[in-house]
């Protein structure tokens, strides 16, 4: 016969959960200490969990970080509906031991989250551990650099052939992760442990939610939406295996992956590379001035615009309310983890390739 929990239980869940609440107020305490998180956690214990992660996962050829998030769902709808036949049923304390439950597995997933990647949200940013931390530029450098991105977009676009566009995605993500490997090499900053890009087993519901690509700091595995348009993955891949790197912010793992693609000599991912990095420089140049964003665009060539419009079409063919609930959600949970812009973090990977450039 199953044991019925007594107060002593629910009392004993509520220490465990205060206990794990000051863990989660101790991180956060580090948090503001960013030097001693690069030091301690991104060159110390988050290298050591990635020899750990990476050639483990690596094994398994589908996510499982996708299983793990839709066992949780499942779970999480599951413990849902029997709080409310608890509640109907007015055995509250059953309910209460329920919630309990549940209120400590997420306060442990969310230590385990930090722990095993999160941190990294907090360490110093990219700009100042790569010595880019000039973000003023003019008007003019704008013109400039989004010219250069225009004009080797144009030309590497010209150099995809119709089977390029054609590979299977394991070609794709094996030539992702050879530039990943590549700039690996190059330098501590860029250095990261048996990296790896894997389909995303829940793919068709990213379309719907307009996401790429994912990283599960769980697992430390990187996942792409595998159907988005062939020029597209190449670059998200790199940008999932940045975060492998430990850029924590989307604006950092964009620049990395930009980094790693055009430093490929693959036809495809320089091209997938110079083609988001126009996309994010016009759109700041539409904001900045709108004769010069006009200029511009007619120097961009019919192909990278139909690319362009193929793409647009794509994500707008899933279009729905879900996509703005989870975008709401997202942009939240960007905000509190040290990127206050939230989804428009995204678009300032324009400061560090700016920055980048006026290094040069």
């Amino acid at each position: 016969m199953r044991k019925q929990p007594d107060n002593k239980a629910l009392v004993k869940r509520g220490i465990a959960i205060l206990s794990l609440a000051l863990a989660i107020y101790l991180l956060m305490i580090l948090a503001d200490h960013p030097w001693v998180i690069e030091k301690y956690y991104s060159e110390g214990l988050y290298l050591f969990i990635c020899h750990v992660q990476h050639p483990v996962f690596n094994l398994f050829p589908f996510s499982i970080g996708d299983v793990v998030y839709v066992l949780a769902i499942i779970y999480l709808v599951y413990a849902l509906v029997r709080l409310i036949i608890l509640c109907f049923k007015k055995r509250f304390l059953q309910a209460g031991m329920l919630v309990a439950g549940v209120v400590t597995g997420v306060q442990v997933s969310i230590i385990i989250f930090y722990l095993f990647w999160g941190m990294n949200y907090f360490r110093p940013s990219a700009a100042e551990r790569l010595n880019l931390r000039d973000s003023t530029y003019s008007t003019t450098q704008l013109q400039k650099v989004t010219t250069i991105l225009i004009d080797s977009a144009n030309a590497s676009r010209a150099r995809v052939t119709p089977a390029d566009l054609k590979q299977g995605n394991d070609s794709i993500y094996n030539t992702a992760v050879k530039a990943v490997i590549k700039l690996s090499a190059t330098s501590p900053y860029y250095y990261t442990y048996k990296p790896g890009i894997k389909p995303s087993l829940i793919t068709p519901l990213l379309n719907y939610i307009s996401t790429s690509g994912y990283y599960n700091p769980f697992t430390g595995e990187a996942q792409i939406n595998y159907q988005m348009p062939a020029f597209n993955r190449p670059f998200v891949a790199c940008h999932e295996m940045s975060h492998q790197m430990g850029y924590g912010p989307e604006d950092e793992a964009n620049f990395a992956g930009f980094i790693a693609a055009t430093g490929s000599g693959d036809r495809l991912l320089r091209y997938s590379a110079y083609n988001l990095a126009v996309n994010e420089f016009m759109q700041t140049v539409r904001y900045t001035d709108t004769v010069m964003f006009k200029q511009l665009k007619k120097r961009i060539s019919p192909a990278v615009l139909a690319d362009f419009k193929e793409e647009r079409l794509y994500w707008l063919s899933y279009q729905n309310k879900l996509e703005t609930i989870t975008s709401i959600f997202y942009d939240n949970f960007l905000k509190a983890n040290n990127q206050p812009e939230g989804l428009a973090t995204y678009n300032r990977m324009v400061l560090l390739v700016m920055a980048m450039y006026k290094k040069k």
